[in-house]
């Protein structure tokens, strides 16, 4: 707020072109990022922010909980870790749908970018599970399975491209 006007201040309102309250913006002729709102105060980076903490947390906790209930319901086999896989590619399907339909419905800014966090960073992040891909595979490989240990490794990180590539394809259908 300005203190004479009481009212916000907007980018016209500062006096130098790029600075906002002491950080200055060395590529002005680029957009402005997420760390300034468009009222040009500076909030530092989202991942410092409470608000946005707590989404991601929230989202993480409800995701950590549909891992584990999903992988319940996977069958284990013997050879590949089939209930991680299945996670992790039924993730990356729904990462790219989901961030697909947030590009065609509007600017990261209010709702929009709650919910990206909440589902997309704090949700999915915490269902899809590198930790546990990047265990398994070194499991196979110390077990003398080195073969399986390809297969998991490739089916999870092919798999996972061409999953949230089909993603993004419907999620940029119009027929939402």
């Amino acid at each position: 707020m300005t203190k004479a006007a009481g009212k916000r201040a907007t980018p016209a309102d500062i006096p130098v072109a790029g600075v906002f309250h002491g950080h200055t913006d060395s590529h002005p002729e680029l957009p402005v990022d997420s760390d300034v709102d468009s009222t040009g105060h500076f909030h530092g980076p989202l991942h410092l922010r409470w608000r946005y903490i707590y989404v991601v947390f929230l989202g993480g906790v409800f995701g950590t909980t549909a891992r584990y209930m999903f992988s319940l319901w996977i069958p284990r086999t013997d050879g590949l870790p089939v209930p991680t896989l299945a996670v992790n590619l039924f993730g990356a399907f729904l990462l790219g749908l989901l961030l697909e339909r947030m590009v065609v419905s509007g600017p990261d800014h209010g709702w929009l970018r709650l919910a990206r966090l909440h589902f997309g960073t704090g949700f999915l992040g915490a269902f899809t599970t590198y930790s546990s891909f990047a265990v398994e595979t070194v499991l196979l490989t110390d077990s003398g399975r080195l073969g399986m240990a390809v297969l998991y490794l490739v089916a999870t990180i092919v798999g996972g491209v061409l999953l949230c590539a089909a993603g993004i394809q419907v999620g940029g259908r119009k027929s939402w």
